[in-house]
């Protein structure tokens, strides 16, 4: 399997597609999440291969021009010098080296290419899984508040509410009955101390009849 299968396969408006009908969306997202966290260890790893052939060809490029110009000079300086048998020898050997250094740039250049794709596709990846990861706080909140909703309905669907008026209302007379009685037998009270108080009363007067009595009685004298 393509270390890319699942990022051709799997597109983020895909999974999230998957995600929403999922019957637990924050596992399923964790899932992906690790998934797609071991692709993107794997292309690292075929992204760091890739640039090192990169660099192989390219140092073996720049070793082959590097004779290529060496060769130049030793054959415009055997010319020079008269040696025409040197100046073939070597003009040969930098035709060799031509060939290579054309080669190695070339599959230099096929490399350079193949590591810039697969660089492309590796920030894709890390793309994707930092949205997923968003995405996931995402859910987090809303699969917290969905249960908490849920709790609360459960909780009201077990809740009678007429039976419960019907109960503060039977303890709203019945408050009001012991308020009743309670101002009922304050007045009993009352009424049992105003009738010892008019006892009392009469006692007093009678003693102001008599002491007036009394006074009337010496006045006549």
């Amino acid at each position: 399997m393509s270390i890319f299968k699942r990022l051709r396969d799997l597109a983020v408006s895909n999974v999230y597609a998957l995600i929403e009908k999922a019957e637990d969306p924050v596992k399923m997202t964790d899932q992906y999440l690790r998934d797609m966290q071991e692709d993107v260890q794997d292309a690292e790893k075929s992204v760091a291969a890739q640039i090192a052939l990169e660099k192989k060809f390219k140092a073996l490029y720049e070793e082959q021009s590097e004779l290529v110009a060496k060769r130049e000079k030793q054959a415009h300086l055997a010319v020079e010098e008269g040696n025409l048998d040197l100046a073939k020898r070597v003009i040969e050997d930098k035709q060799n080296a031509e060939q290579k250094m054309n080669e190695y740039k070339e599959r230099y250049e096929q490399n350079k290419a193949a590591s810039e794709n697969l660089r492309s596709k590796l920030d894709e990846m890390r793309k994707q899984v930092a949205a997923l990861k968003d995405k996931r706080e995402t859910l987090v909140a809303r699969v917290n508040a969905a249960k908490a909703q849920k709790d609360i309905n459960e909780k009201m669907s077990g809740f009678d509410s007429n039976t419960a008026m019907a109960g503060l209302k039977r303890m709203e007379e019945k408050t009001l009955q012991m308020e009743a009685e309670a101002e009922a037998s304050g007045e009993v009270y009352k009424k049992e101390k105003s009738i010892d108080e008019e006892f009392e009363n009469l006692g007093k007067d009678k003693k102001v009849e008599d002491e007036l009595a009394r006074l009337i009685e010496q006045h006549k004298k």
